[in-house]
């Protein structure tokens, strides 16, 4: 169920329940699960290191570590700063499985998804995202404004 509350987490490794969360959850999980990699405190430790750098949409003055990470203009500049922010590929065959896609519905409301390894019948890649009724995989690169990709690297254990 999308569930966009503000909500008091663990820390690190704090979670909404698993039923429940927002596009940035859906990205969150899929980094903690596959490569133990924990996007609530590494965007938190790098807001904190470096907090101008990041976008000041919410008025903050200081990192909050409940929610930072499940913004995505905060994972946007996250990933701009330890990842690859890539071009937009000019047709479906340049996106790649785990490419992270970010777009602005209506414009203006930021959302994540990352890209799957299932695709249409005609070959279009399918974005793993939570758009408002729960985790979904649909086709929905090329519908959007403000069409980015980016790319995180697994970091390596300590």
């Amino acid at each position: 169920m999308y569930d966009p509350a503000y909500a008091h987490l663990s820390y690190p490794m704090g979670d909404v329940e698993r039923s429940r969360g927002v596009c940035t959850d859906v990205i969150v999980r899929a980094y903690r699960d596959a490569f133990a990699m924990d996007l609530q405190q590494l965007v938190h430790e790098d807001m904190t290191n470096a907090f101008s750098k990041y976008p000041t949409i919410w008025g903050l003055t200081r990192p909050d570590r409940y929610i930072d990470h499940r913004r995505v203009p905060n994972l946007e500049k996250y990933i701009e700063r330890h990842g690859l922010a890539l071009s937009t590929p000019p047709d479906d065959t340049g996106w790649k499985a785990g490419d992270l896609y970010t777009m602005r519905y209506k414009e203006s409301l930021p959302h994540i998804g990352i890209v799957s390894d299932k695709t249409t019948r005609t070959g279009r890649p399918l974005v793993i995202h939570n758009m408002g009724w729960g985790t979904s995989e649909d086709d929905i690169i090329g519908q959007f404004q403000h069409e980015r990709r980016f790319r995180l690297a697994p970091r390596p254990a300590a």
